[in-house]
């Protein structure tokens, strides 16, 4: 099994660039997506944040305001949020992978892979490479855009330009459907031959 793993910045597309990826081929794991299912379902999530964070965590399931202003309280609440939920979704991701084992390939769209060490030499590291004035413009577009929140979220992440240098393709996005996805299927094609 090739483990296709896509990293890039915030707002860069990676989820995006991952569906298509996989296409109808090849499974995905999309790691912000089983961070809000388990703030939505996980019980056990929930009441250890509740215990840590009282004043801000109030009823169940959690809220992403609420989860926000923690991390706008003190930067050092992000590390405490991360020591609980990382565990469980590394666990959801290993599942996954053994569920997946005879599969030719998996796409991984897990934001800080790089940063945990949770990919292996084997894998296809994809960075999805976008021009700063459009990253910034697309992210402005975004519901609940805080510019304090993307900053900080900055700050616990590999910078972009290290993130390429660890790549083994990178892949231009500039948000135009037609030319990513021509991209795409080249870097599919190239990683599959």
């Amino acid at each position: 099994m090739i483990k296709i793993c896509v990293v890039g910045e915030i707002g860069s597309g990676k989820t995006y660039i991952s569906k298509l990826l996989a296409g109808n081929k090849y499974p995905l794991f999309n790691a912000d997506l089983e961070v809000s299912k388990l703030y939505a379902s996980n019980k056990k999530i929930f009441l250890k944040l509740k215990k840590i964070f009282p004043k801000f965590i109030r009823t169940f399931p959690l809220k992403k305001t609420e989860l926000t202003n923690i991390v706008l309280s003190n930067i050092k609440n992000i590390k405490k949020i991360i020591t609980i939920i990382h565990p469980e979704v590394r666990k959801n991701m290993n599942l996954f992978l053994k569920k997946n084992k005879k599969k030719k390939a998996v796409i991984l769209d897990v934001p800080l892979l790089l940063e945990n060490k949770l990919n292996q030499d084997t894998d296809v590291i994809v960075f999805v490479d976008v021009k700063k004035q459009l990253l910034l413009k697309r992210l402005k577009k975004r519901d609940g855009y805080n510019p304090k929140i993307i900053d900080l979220m900055k700050k616990i992440q590999i910078p972009a330009d290290q993130k390429k240098l660890a790549a083994d393709i990178i892949i231009e996005n500039n948000f135009n459907p037609q030319k990513t996805r021509l991209r795409v299927k080249k870097a599919i094609d190239t990683i599959l031959i």
